[in-house]
């Protein structure tokens, strides 16, 4: 039985602006209509008409005077040197050499105008990239492990059910009117450094019985109500991969009941109402055919992000990561690095913490090709909290964000480094503008929120919360915001504390995470805001 009382369409197109505009004009309907969008001037284009071209992953930039983000999708992150080439070329002369890597392994634009994105759309086709459904109520871009395929250590490739997945949803009009956007992630790491805990559906390869195949993962997300995606309880083989995440889909969006309110519409709510054993039974009699079941899922040992040297399972080939400080690229660098990469044959895969690595290196060439990655602006000795550092787009192209994020990362990164050194390489520092958490500061050790407060005269103020004891891995966790309204002068001073205090009281081999789960909340709001420091925060 329905959790949620399904309603009639009739009453759907009535509450919800979103599904009335699909349902009035379905976006990518718009393509025919290219010229009258041009030709009118923005403060005049239809407010359901920038909402339709989230369909063509497109936002508008803030202000809002009629430039737009443009996301480009790049499935698990895999992107040829001839990708690269182009989005740089795209970048250096439409959208004034800018652009960053995403937390889905997106890379994303800024300044695109309306009449040349028709021509940018076909550059990207001809190597084989779209931006269509990096944004709106689609399946988004397929995330997983950056180095599928290469990586000696994976359970078995994936690449080619990657392909698979992306072939088929990707401009699907099946799967283009969803109550909400659709994350799905497929990979076979053993470290899952692809966070299955945040997404909506997640297929983990693993080894049954000597069969090669997934444990899957449901209802995972983050913004304003964040949830740990649940097992499903079973096993599904290679071949039954596509049709499970249909069937997943199907039964999502075959209802009314999550299509009534856009806050409610994310499959993790429809989990939480159902539960994952009921959810299991929606899902087989859709498939007409029972799941294997499966008692636990598999959980990563060690976490790992793929920075550094490694050696490839093809044989007298390297794969390197690279740091990018705070996940920005310039178009001249993405054109740089292409052709380095070309010259050698390899390609680049962009990592879920705004990264990249690039793959194919041969052993003779791994010293120049480093020190070549260095002079275009991504040197591999650089602190690693340069690598393990989040932060989403915001101030200045976001129209959500209430504080500096960019920028505001920049000065706690420099803070922190310069005061502990290589000791906070590792820290996962995560920073957004806004609570819908592109840079998922829930799961960080430090996640950090921007919002409001108030001065002593009323006035506003920016600030942040400090949210504290997420994690993904065996031990993930939602945080829990700890500190609130940190006036955003003092942000430095208190995350600064909290890993001083860290250093100063830690057991053998334990993570700040593990630290800030012992330190009751109290102590810990004593600790960051410098009322209580050592041996006075421990007594």
């Amino acid at each position: 039985m329905p959790k949620r009382e399904p309603q009639s369409w009739e009453m759907v197109l009535k509450r919800n602006s979103v599904e009335r505009l699909k349902h009035d004009l379905f976006p990518t309907d718009l393509t025919g209509q290219w010229d009258r969008l041009v030709e009118t001037s923005y403060e005049k284009l239809p407010e359901e008409d920038i909402v339709r071209l989230q369909w063509f992953g497109m936002y508008h930039d803030k202000p809002k005077i009629g430039t737009f983000m443009m996301r480009i999708k790049i499935p698990s992150g895999i992107l040829s040197a001839e990708g690269l080439r182009a989005i740089g070329e795209i970048s250096e002369t439409y959208g004034r050499d800018q652009g960053e890597l995403t937390t889905r392994q997106n890379i994303q634009l800024h300044y695109i105008t309306l009449d040349k994105f028709p021509e940018i759309l076909e550059k990207l086709k001809g190597c084989g990239l779209t931006t269509m459904g990096g944004c709106g109520d689609v399946v988004r871009n397929i995330t997983g492990c950056p180095v599928a395929g290469v990586d000696p250590d994976e359970v078995f490739d994936v690449t080619p059910l990657i392909a698979e997945t992306a072939g088929f949803f990707y401009g699907n009009r099946e799967y283009s009117d969803l109550p909400r956007k659709h994350k799905i992630s497929i990979a076979a790491c053993q470290h899952q450094c692809n966070a299955p805990e945040i997404n909506c559906v997640s297929l983990i390869a693993m080894l049954k019985d000597g069969r090669e195949g997934f444990a899957v993962r449901v209802g995972g997300g983050q913004s304003s109500t964040p949830r740990l995606s649940r097992h499903l309880g079973v096993f599904i083989t290679r071949d039954q991969a596509m049709p499970v995440m249909r069937a997943i889909i199907d039964v999502w969006q075959g209802t009314t009941e999550y299509r009534m309110s856009r806050v409610k519409a994310r499959l993790k709510f429809m989990i939480d109402d159902y539960g994952p054993e009921e959810f299991r039974k929606l899902v087989e009699a859709k498939l007409g055919f029972a799941l294997e079941s499966l008692a636990e899922m598999p959980l990563p040992e060690t976490e790992s992000d793929h920075m550094g040297i490694h050696e490839q399972r093809q044989p007298g080939l390297n794969y390197v990561g690279f740091p990018v400080y705070l996940g920005l690229m310039s178009g001249r660098q993405m054109r740089e690095l292409a052709a380095l990469t070309a010259s050698f044959g390899g390609d680049i895969r962009l990592t879920r913490r705004q990264n990249f690595i690039v793959t194919g290196i041969p052993t003779a060439q791994l010293d120049d090709v480093i020190a070549q990655v260095g002079a275009i602006g991504f040197p591999l000795e650089a602190n690693g909290l340069y690598a393990s550092s989040i932060g989403c787009i915001g101030d200045p192209h976001c129209n959500y964000a209430v504080t500096p994020t960019k920028t505001k990362l920049a000065t706690i990164i420099e803070r922190l480094v310069n005061q502990f050194g290589e000791q906070v390489g590792g820290l996962k520092l995560n920073l957004d503008g806004c609570p819908h958490a592109c840079a998922q500061h829930w799961t960080g050790d430090i996640g950090l929120q921007g919002t409001t407060s108030r001065g002593p005269a009323g006035e506003p103020l920016e600030a942040f919360d400090i949210i504290l004891r997420g994690g993904l891995g065996k031990d993930a966790a939602i945080g829990k915001p700890i500190v609130r309204r940190v006036p955003s002068p003092l942000v430095e001073d208190y995350v600064s504390r909290l890993f001083a205090n860290y250093l100063e009281r830690r057991e053998t081999d334990e993570t700040f995470s593990h630290f800030c789960v012992r330190t009751p909340d109290a102590e810990l709001i004593s600790i960051a805001s410098g009322n209580a420091t050592g041996a006075d925060a421990a007594a």
